[in-house]
């Protein structure tokens, strides 16, 4: 039996239908104890809330017995000390995650100069198999995870997967061929499918729209935290003289590392601002009433039917789908090829894992300076500062396209000026978040956006074909049509949303702004859809 479900038999609590004597609960008493959302329905009902089509809301109005509530009065500086202690509750586990992800990505990269399609006797295209089945497992996975991360406590079905996919990573170092090796790639893809989406529904439950960019941009940096520091762990396992392979050790210290964190993660991560156990009755209240004006709510339990169809008809869901794609097509040939084209350039085994760190510590560069630059810009500025940053992966490619072969020093600048796109890719995921109102329909577009990762991750290794390497002539213009067509898709998604706006700014433009900021309030935690409510605003 779930929270929500034990605290369903006790009846509804607040003014509407109290079944409890007077007197028996202090006021923060009561709005520390999540309701269901059937009782959030029998509130609405009674009071001035809005709700979504199907009758229910979000699960912050447990906490408010009123909409006029969500305007209690915040002191500055406790509001900022909040804002600290959540950034502390929440960023240092998704980065230190983060990082292992990629970690975990590059491990393969890694095993492949530590010998391990010499000792597994691969050959042809299935290196290239091995790197794409991870992401068909991801695939595979993606919208059972994604809906099952909406049924149950989000952290703690983050930590088991977390736990399974280092799990899987150690096995990897026991394969004894190519089709072991399979089976194990596929299921680790399975087990991490929850970790971006999560990572975004954790991000929007906590922070405002304004705030989620940075706060997105810094776990998203641990990215290039993670190719550092896994240059550094692949120098020193392959600096281990054991009884094993030093790829075996590869897959089998860092799955050991990721079951570690596993663990942390689900002990220690909370769940909802609404039931968050570090913070007190009255810090919950003010973590949820900050996201007032996102209009999309913290969450909701119930998978509606009504939402899902709404996604597949909205042509956002289409366009971040392409998007995807063609962000992570590149990156599917990057993180797995990238050892061996800086290998290419003349470097040794041990000093090209080396080469890769300042590689990552550029990147945390490029994504610390690009949601902080977007963070001091007027609003709607997320469209152009994507196509600022996914300028220099253009200038890199076509470098490492014809930069000629003996000069090492430009080619390697060129390899590490394909590394902003991850800056890029992190505005588009902040665009998404933002731009998506009912907790269905955001997690079924954030299903579909990383299906289209995978569907780039799948392909983009595919161009880099054996026979050129360590130039990959086919694999550098699949990096540059790519970053084209990704200018062209967020520019048009911009046109689009700002087409939108201003067709609801003329619509509300004679309503009273009194009666539109109680509006607001009404719908602040509805859990509509942003077609549903007229009072969501896009961000572009």
């Amino acid at each position: 039996m779930g929270v929500f479900d034990r605290f369903a038999k006790r009846g509804p609590t607040g003014p509407t239908g109290d079944t409890t004597p007077p007197g028996s609960l202090s006021k923060d008493e009561e709005t520390a104890k999540p309701t269901t959302s059937h009782e959030n329905e029998k509130v609405a009902k009674s009071s001035r809330w809005k709700v979504s089509r199907s009758g229910d809301g979000d699960t912050a109005m447990a906490l408010f017995d009123d909409p006029d509530e969500v305007h209690e009065e915040i002191d500055p500086k406790e509001h900022r000390k909040l804002l600290w202690k959540i950034d502390f509750m929440i960023l240092p586990f998704l980065g230190v995650c983060y990082a292992f992800f990629y970690i975990d990505k590059t491990t393969l990269s890694y095993a492949a100069i530590f010998g391990i399609q010499e000792d597994l006797n691969l050959h042809g295209t299935q290196y290239n198999w091995l790197s794409s089945l991870f992401y068909f497992g991801f695939l595979f996975w993606a919208f059972p995870t994604n809906f099952l991360m909406q049924r149950f406590p989000i952290a703690k079905y983050l930590g088991i997967n977390i736990f399974l996919w280092g799990f899987f990573l150690i096995l990897q170092g026991a394969a004894k061929n190519f089709a072991q090796l399979c089976v194990l790639r596929f299921l680790a893809g399975a087990a991490e499918a929850c970790s971006d989406p999560s990572f975004m529904l954790i991000t929007s439950m906590w922070y405002t729209r304004r705030q989620q960019p940075v706060r997105i941009g810094i776990w998203y940096t641990a990215n290039g935290i993670g190719i550092a520091c896994g240059g550094l762990l692949g120098y020193g396992i392959g600096s281990i003289k054991g009884a094993l392979r030093s790829w075996k050790y590869e897959f089998i210290i860092i799955g050991a590392l990721c079951c570690a964190w596993g663990i942390i993660l689900f002990i220690f991560l909370p769940d909802s601002p609404v039931t968050a156990p570090m913070l007190t009755p009255k810090q919950r209240r003010m973590a949820v009433e900050r996201l007032r004006g996102n209009q999309t709510g913290v969450e909701n339990k119930h998978l509606k039917s009504y939402q899902v169809k709404e996604a597949f008809l909205d042509y956002k869901l289409y366009i971040f789908f392409l998007l995807g794609v063609v962000v992570n097509c590149p990156n599917g040939g990057i993180s797995n090829f990238g050892t061996i084209i800086i290998k290419g350039f003349g470097f040794s085994t041990l000093v090209t894992t080396l080469m890769q760190v300042p590689y990552g510590i550029f990147i945390a560069i490029s994504i610390l300076v690009c949601v902080f630059v977007n963070d001091r810009l007027p609003p709607n500025n997320r469209c152009f500062m994507v196509v600022a940053f996914v300028l220099p992966n253009i200038a890199g490619a076509f470098g490492l396209r014809f930069v000629p072969v003996d000069q090492k020093v430009g080619r390697l600048i060129c390899y590490y000026l394909t590394g902003p796109y991850n800056a890029a890719f992190v505005l588009i995921l902040s665009l998404q978040t933002a731009n998506t109102g009912g907790h269905t329909k955001k997690v079924v577009t954030n299903a579909v956006l990383f299906l289209g990762y995978c569907v780039g991750n799948i392909a983009g290794p595919f161009f880099y074909k054996t026979e050129q390497s360590p130039t990959y002539s086919l694999g550098i213009w699949s990096m540059i049509v790519s970053h084209l067509l990704e200018v062209v898709l967020i520019l048009i998604l911009r046109f689009l949303l700002k087409r939108e706006n201003d067709r609801r700014d003329r619509i509300q433009s004679s309503m009273d702004q009194e009666e539109l900021e109680r509006e607001k309030d009404r719908t602040a935690f509805s859990d509509m859809t942003d077609r549903e409510n007229l009072n969501f605003r896009y961000i572009y």
